[in-house]
């Protein structure tokens, strides 16, 4: 069995003793070279990354922080934990990092459990206007635990009602107050969320998940200097592991380290934590900042693109990775389109579009985001035929057309192999 050239004679021992699963990993590298990763919250990571993802550090117990460890032997852990709270906090000018939680839901638990008890009030964005599962939702802890108010976005511009989130605000007098959302496509005003919970004495959290990598590559305002508490994942525009990282100001850090661990998680996973800081130190590259820019750029040509199909660009296009596209004038649903793009090659998502007509199972839209094609070195030429392909696909009701869509898809892809083989 042939190994990729960054996974070297590892794979090899791996393909020897398990073949299995070593073909489970050969399966999936291939699913990425040969079709269309357009889902908004995936990227690929570098060779570096998955080397530290790798490593050795997978075995180290390492309850605690740097130099207050429940275990010996985290002298070289503590090393790596330094190096990344240090990377973060120069790449995003914040006072302090936190590079323990496992994932952007464990970030958000964390910043809940630092600012808020259950039953408080909480005010966040509703999940069927962009929203997230950990903003309130009903079957998440969020909505269990606490008593959400949920703001959404104007039904005439589809986009975000500040008069409404001060009126809901000083109406329930919410403890925190949640910015952020995950299919949302235009820019948030921080420093209008920052009034807004001045005037009413709460806690401002910036879930900045989605959005982080273009913060850090420079093309988009940062929401660091009005938020309390920022939280984000590492594995979307950042291009970092799969995980999660809190940033704040310096006089929330010990309620912030403390909801960590030992409130909401155990042992951090040293390996990721070194992996993130891989990530931050190809952030902090001006390499990065251009692919943030051509990030955004390529979004934006999708969504005109997509648009030229007949499908509309919810709030009318983007100004991020990520678009949200409403296609019921193609008289087709969220998830049968999603179907019929993953039958030609061609990932993305079903998504509700706001005020949807349809149960969020099937949703109206679809949401396509481009950190995965620009890593791969795509462009806005690229993203015109890549329109074409998704509008032909979400049209081909009996599935007829889909082998020739895969095979302009492959023919695409190969210009641009995610992975190169050496």
């Amino acid at each position: 069995m042939n190994s990729t050239p960054f996974w070297g004679p590892d794979f090899d021992q791996l393909a020897e003793e398990d073949p299995q699963i070593a073909a489970v990993i050969l399966d999936e590298l291939e699913r990425l070279r040969g079709g269309l990763q357009l889902i908004a919250s995936e990227n690929f990571t570098s060779p570096a990354v998955l080397a530290a993802l790798g490593s050795t550090l997978s075995n180290k117990y390492a309850e605690g922080y740097p130099g207050r460890r429940y275990y010996g032997g985290c002298a070289d852990v503590d090393r790596a934990e330094n190096i990344g709270i240090e990377r973060a906090k120069a790449l995003f000018g914040a006072d302090h990092a936190n590079l323990q939680p496992h994932s952007g839901a464990s970030a958000n638990l964390a910043a809940y459990g630092a600012f808020v008890s259950p039953g408080d009030t909480v005010l966040a964005m509703s999940l069927p206007h962009g929203g997230h599962l950990t903003h309130g939702s009903k079957v998440n802890f969020s909505g269990k635990w606490f008593d959400i108010v949920s703001y959404g976005v104007r039904q005439d511009t589809e986009l975000i009602d500040y008069d409404e989130v001060r009126a809901l605000a000083h109406q329930h007098r919410p403890k925190m107050i949640i910015a952020g959302a995950t299919a949302y496509p235009r820019l948030i005003d921080f420093s209008i969320f920052r009034e807004i919970a001045d005037e009413v004495d709460a806690i401002l959290m910036v879930d900045a998940a989605h959005f982080i990598g273009l913060v850090a590559g420079k093309a988009i305002p940062s929401p660091v200097p009005y938020a309390d508490v920022v939280t984000f994942t590492t594995h979307k525009v950042l291009r970092g592991p799969r995980g999660g990282m809190i940033l704040c100001k310096e006089e929330h850090a010990a309620k912030i380290d403390k909801a960590v661990f030992p409130m909401m998680q155990g042992g951090p996973l040293m390996h990721a934590v070194a992996a993130k800081a891989v990530a931050l130190r190809e952030a902090a590259s001006p390499s990065y900042q251009e692919y943030a820019r051509q990030v955004i750029a390529n979004a934006q040509a999708l969504a005109a693109g997509l648009a030229e199909e007949g499908m509309r660009p919810v709030s009318g296009g983007t100004d991020t990775h990520l678009a949200l596209i409403d296609i019921q004038g193609l008289d087709v649903t969220g998830d049968v389109a999603e179907a019929r793009c993953d039958a030609a090659r061609i990932t993305l998502n079903k998504n509700a579009i706001p005020y949807d007509p349809q149960p969020p199972a099937k949703g109206s839209g679809i949401r396509v985001g481009t950190p995965a094609v620009t890593t791969q070195g795509m462009t806005e030429a690229d993203m015109g035929q890549v329109a074409v392909l998704i509008g032909r696909a979400v049209r081909d009701a009996d599935g007829n057309d889909a082998p020739a869509i895969a095979e302009q898809v492959a023919d695409l892809v190969s210009k641009h192999p995610a992975y190169p083989r050496g």
